[in-house]
Parts: C-alpha cells; sequence; structure tokens
C-alpha cells in the first residue's frame, strides 16, 4: 500500500484567493492595525512619519512599526527573523499588505526610533487591559505572565497604574535588548543565521541531487564489481 502524498506544487490551487480571507475578524493582528492606524506617530516622535516629496518613497513608520507589535507579542527576537515573518507568515502578510522590508531597514527603523517606542508600546499595552484584550492572561516575551483584569470596568487606580506602566516598560526593555542581542548574534554567524542569502540556493538543490546520483553510479559499479 502506498504513502498519502500531496499535490504537485505546479497544480495546488489556494483558496479562498484574497488574503482577508485567511485573517479572521477576531485576530489580533485587525487590532494592531486599528491601534498604530489611529495613533499620530509623528506626534510621538518617530522619525520621517511625513513622506518626502522627492526621491524614492520609504517605508511608513506604521507598517513597520506594526511588525514590531506583532514581534513582541509573538516573541520574535532578530531583525532577519521578522524579515522572514514578511515573506511566509500569513498574518504579516496581512499586517503589511504583502511589504517585505529588509533586516537592515527593520533594524535601523528601531535604532531611530528607540525613544518613540517607549510612549506608544505603553500606550498599547495599557490600552489592551482595558479593553480586556489580553484574554485570560498573555504571554510576554520574558516568559512571565500578565494577568487581565477582573474588575469590569478596567480602570486603574493611581498605584495599579504607575505598576503596570513600570512592569510595560521593563517588558519592552528586555525585548528591545534581546532584538539588538539577537542582530549582533546573528551578525556574526555565517548567512546571517538564516540560511543560504546569497541568491543560489537552486543551485546548491542541484548540487546535492549531483552529489546523490553520483554516489548511486559508484554503488552500481562496485556491486557489479562484486558479482
Amino acid at each position: 500500500m502506498a504513502h498519502l502524498s500531496g499535490t504537485d506544487r505546479s497544480q495546488l490551487l489556494l483558496l479562498p484567493e484574497a488574503v482577508d480571507d485567511y485573517v479572521g475578524p477576531d485576530n489580533p493582528v485587525r487590532f494592531i492595525e486599528a491601534f498604530v492606524d489611529g495613533f499620530d506617530l509623528g506626534a510621538a516622535g518617530f522619525v520621517r512619519a511625513q513622506p518626502k516629496a522627492t526621491g524614492r518613497p520609504g517605508y511608513d513608520p506604521a507598517d513597520l512599526f506594526k511588525l514590531y507589535i506583532y514581534g513582541y507579542l509573538n516573541r520574535i527576537r532578530s531583525s532577519r527573523r521578522l524579515e522572514a515573518e514578511t515573506h511566509r507568515n500569513i498574518e504579516v502578510i496581512w499586517l503589511l499588505r504583502h511589504l517585505k522590508p529588509d533586516f537592515k531597514t527593520i533594524a535601523d527603523f528601531r535604532r531611530d526610533n528607540r525613544a518613540a517606542f517607549k510612549a506608544v508600546f505603553r500606550e498599547y499595552v495599557v490600552l489592551c487591559r482595558q479593553l480586556d484584550l489580553f484574554g485570560r492572561e498573555l504571554v510576554a516575551v520574558d516568559g512571565t505572565r500578565i494577568k487581565a483584569v477582573n474588575n469590569r470596568t478596567r480602570n486603574f487606580t493611581r498605584a495599579s497604574l504607575a505598576k503596570f506602566i513600570q512592569d510595560a516598560d521593563e517588558k519592552l526593555a528586555s525585548y528591545m535588548k534581546r532584538l539588538d542581542e539577537g542582530d549582533a548574534d546573528e551578525d556574526r554567524t555565517p548567512g546571517g543565521g538564516s540560511g543560504p542569502r546569497d541568491g543560489k540556493l537552486a543551485e546548491k538543490i542541484a548540487a546535492i541531487q549531483g552529489k546523490r546520483d553520483r554516489h548511486k553510479e559508484m554503488d552500481c559499479r562496485t556491486g557489479s564489481h562484486r558479482r
């Protein structure tokens, strides 16, 4: 009996055809988009929040910041890994509308806007708690858990708000530090820690097949000599 086999990739069609159909109405990326699109990033201190009148268009800081929020919630800890998500992760493809910034653009955005990150991230996590969007709990980047608010109004006292903001700031600082460390580690790794990046992967795959064919040929010759 034969094993189950998949569909020929050249004949495989993905349905539904619209990316939007793959992202449900309750998917967190929809809240990320609504939050960032309703925020004045220029007033928060993000650079290049207004597009240049001339020259090559750059990435909108809103799109790059959405990517970082997604990375924070999903514990993605390097610029190269964030870049990889823009190519393979359907939620990120939806969130960025198929934009694919490279890892250097992603890292430079963090470097240029480090101070602005804090205020906007702070507002994001406070709003999530007030709207009970953590659900029962949210796994934070350091492995600890932030409990949802039991009070129906989700209101803070002055002391509880200060403590919550302090915790949020510390978690953001930890995330930013891990991103810096992840980028540094991958810079020291040949190929950036993400596989072949020289555009010659197809050649290397063909080389593997060539070696296997030669090995089979040698095995056949060895077998014939034995007989």
